[in-house]
């Protein structure tokens, strides 16, 4: 689920009401752009937009006129899609709606590409756990799940794009939503699982450079997941594995098992009631009961 936006900064173009909602400030792009771009950052660019429709969408169509590591932040998010098309909007500056621009190059295979989904989840649960103080867990393939009044809430989607040279992933993480501000009632977010931390500004900086970590091991590994630890880690993260699960595949086909492995390929693989084993690429996983 996720994100879009234009250049400029929201210091410079919000509109007038920028802080009607003192508890929600506005974004220093100024500042992020100096924390995030310096002394040879994987981020070469960082903008901030009040609004847009998508950030996936507007950093995909400029894409081939930015170098990797372009950065797209929208203040509010009007049109923004999850997987399988699904909305995903919020109030202004009730979270982080941002995409980036990755471009692994020759020195990943672009089979491999895919895992990049499953790379900025990893690396969103990581920074989200150090810097909010919160339990992360990962629902495959690329809903970061978090705890509130003891059940696990979505509070952020990961969607990620094929451009022309590389791919734009979109992150889309509710921080500050209350209750009653919730898109469905099973939806969470970080102040309702009473994170440490609700400031976006180092709560953007903790996630890109945690994704900026990840991705140097991934493609210094050209992408293997395995020899890069990103298997590993994403399977320590995910929730789905030794769960009942149920898969809504393209089609309209489903399929129920026990999710018991991701494999080589970020497939999820699971055990059929019948004892035979499918590795499941794309699709709706539903939780059918709870981990343990």
């Amino acid at each position: 689920m996720t994100p879009s936006d234009a250049p400029g900064g929201a210091s410079s173009g919000a509109p007038a009401d920028r802080w009607s909602d003192l508890d929600r400030p506005p974004l220093n792009a100024a500042a992020l752009r100096r924390a995030l771009t310096a002394g040879g950052s994987l981020w070469t660019s960082v903008e901030v937009v009040p609004a847009t429709g998508s950030t996936n969408t507007d950093l995909a169509a400029r894409a081939g006129d930015l170098a990797e590591g372009a950065v797209l932040v929208a203040e509010e998010q009007t049109a923004g899609r999850g997987r399988l098309d699904r909305s995903w909007v919020a109030p202004a500056r009730s979270g982080l709606f941002f995409s980036v621009l990755l471009k692994p190059g020759p020195a990943v295979p672009q089979e491999r590409w895919g895992w990049l989904t499953l790379l900025a989840g990893v690396a969103a649960a990581a920074a989200l756990e150090r810097a909010a103080g919160v339990d992360a867990a990962l629902k495959w393939p690329n809903d970061l799940l978090v705890t509130v009044d003891g059940q696990e809430r979505k509070a952020a989607g990961i969607l990620a794009e094929r451009t022309a040279d590389g791919v734009v992933i979109g992150i889309g993480l509710n921080v500050s939503l209350t209750r009653e501000e919730l898109p469905v009632p099973e939806a969470g977010s970080l102040l309702l699982a009473k994170a440490a931390v609700t400031d976006r500004e180092p709560l953007l900086k903790a996630v890109l450079r945690s994704l900026e970590q990840s991705y140097a091991d991934w493609r210094a590994a050209a992408g293997d997941p395995a020899a890069s630890g990103l298997l590993e880690a994403y399977a320590a993260r995910c929730a789905t594995l030794g769960r009942e699960v149920r898969a809504e595949l393209p089609g309209g086909r489903s399929l129920t098992g026990t999710a018991e492995a991701v494999d080589a390929e970020g497939r999820l693989v699971l055990r059929t009631a019948d004892g035979s084993r499918e590795a499941v690429g794309a699709g709706d996983v539903v939780h059918l009961r709870p981990a343990g």
